[in-house]
């Protein structure tokens, strides 16, 4: 697999591109012909948080001497330390503002494990917060048979013979920033994991902003009640680029048959037995 690397400058171009089409819809990030400032990154958050922690994002420089780790700085002073000109953190600042409680619930979870484990100890959950913060993606599904066809690798039923029910009835929203920068220059093997909400009619009709909201409430509940986050068990991987128009080659059933990036799923002994005794 070829080395990553991000654009070296801003592209606005890319939000025409079909991963992208959230962020353009909501920020109209195509009419920018530079990087962002951030007096318009915290405009943008003052106008989405409405809930969650109150953080500015704050360049990075400016915190050179902080001797407190990432998470401990949100958490004591509200800054979110942002790197100028890059890609990793210009997506980082829009999920902020597009899930505000879901990040600060995250940070109020990171620094709880930090308590009880310290800085250098890393426990299950606190990988599983890092993992879903970096990587994640948010699924809202009609009914749950379709997490269950995704976490058993139905791929090609899925993406392939179901791909006219995505972005209308299944529809994905990156959470993950990673995801967001990696897309900028994808490549065959691009994953990411995989949390779905199901979601009753009346969610198709809201506005983009509003689906935002609600799923942002959605995870909160899910995370604190459900303990979906507690360690990586209740995320399945998820082929970023098997997302039907999220990638520019054809997505054809060649396509979904490569198993080198479309891996079955593995069978155990125990998943062999309790497929012989449900058909006895």
């Amino acid at each position: 697999m070829k080395k990553f690397t991000a654009p070296e400058n801003w592209h606005s171009h890319l939000f025409a591109q079909a991963p992208f089409f959230h962020l353009q819809t909501l920020f109209n990030l195509q009419r920018m012909t530079a990087w962002p400032s951030f007096e318009w990154l915290n405009a943008q958050l003052s106008h989405n948080n409405s809930a969650g922690k109150k953080v500015v994002f704050t360049p990075n420089a400016t915190l050179e001497h902080e001797t407190r780790y990432y998470e401990e700085i949100i958490a004591q002073t509200g800054q979110v330390p942002t790197r100028e000109e890059n890609w990793h953190d210009f997506f980082g600042a829009m999920i902020w503002c597009l899930f505000p409680q879901t990040k600060s619930l995250l940070n109020q979870l990171h620094i709880e494990e930090i308590k009880l484990h310290g800085l250098k100890q890393r426990s299950r959950k606190r990988n599983a917060l890092t993992l879903f913060d970096e990587c994640g993606l948010v699924l809202a599904i009609p009914e749950a048979k379709w997490r269950d066809k995704l976490r058993d690798h139905q791929w090609t039923e899925v993406f392939f013979e179901h791909r006219s029910l995505w972005h209308t009835t299944i529809q994905p929203f990156v959470f993950g920033h990673a995801n967001y920068e990696m897309l900028t220059n994808p490549f065959i093997g691009l994953t990411g994991k995989l949390l779905c909400v199901e979601v009753e009619a009346p969610f198709y009709d809201l506005s983009l902003a509003a689906q935002y909201a609600y799923l942002d409430a959605q995870l909160v509940t899910l995370i604190q009640e459900k303990n979906v986050l507690d360690d990586n068990k209740q995320m399945s991987p998820v082929p970023l680029l098997g997302i039907p128009h999220w990638h520019s080659d054809t997505q054809n059933e060649a396509f979904y048959a490569d198993q080198d990036y479309f891996r079955p799923k593995r069978r155990n002994a125990n998943d062999s037995s309790q497929r012989v005794e449900k058909t006895l």
